[in-house]
């Protein structure tokens, strides 16, 4: 039997090859911006906008010296706050997140409780083996900071 290629053949042979190209190219990015959309921070356009003031909230902060440090110790997020002095910071209220890099579905809200001088704990249960990024804001009578740490749990 003798086929002949005839004009349409190859032209639906190109539209079908590109129709599958671009499916699974429309496929993939929209998966991708599923599960990632690419923003770290909500609303940063806004953000950018009163950028003037997040200046000066952070000379404030920087104004207070204060050293915050964080850890994972036994189940607990465990938050430690000096000031300039190396004095523990002490009746702070703390509003934290951990944050899981790749999927804000495993982040935890964190409810800190103070433990002793200048020292918060928080407990933590259901956590992903891996590294977390921890982000929150202290306020006490002295004033507002805000801070990040990274951690890694087991």
């Amino acid at each position: 039997m003798n086929v002949v290629l005839r004009g349409w053949h190859v032209l639906a042979g190109l539209l079908g090859f590109f129709g599958v190209i671009i499916a699974v190219n429309a496929a993939f990015i929209t998966l991708a911006v599923r599960t990632f959309p690419g923003e770290d921070v909500r609303r940063s356009y806004t953000q950018g906008l009163n950028y003037n003031e997040t200046l000066a909230a952070r000379r404030a902060q920087a104004a207070l010296a204060w050293n915050i440090s964080a850890a994972f110790e036994a189940g607990n997020v465990v938050i430690t706050i000096t000031d300039r002095d190396a004095a523990p910071v002490d009746g702070a209220e703390i509003e934290a997140s951990l944050l899981w890099p790749t999927n804000a579905r495993f982040d935890h809200d964190l409810a800190f409780t103070q433990t002793g001088p200048g020292r918060y704990a928080a407990a933590v249960s259901d956590m992903q083996d891996g590294r977390w990024r921890l982000r929150g804001r202290v306020q006490s009578s002295a004033g507002v900071g805000e801070f990040e740490a990274n951690l890694t749990w087991r």
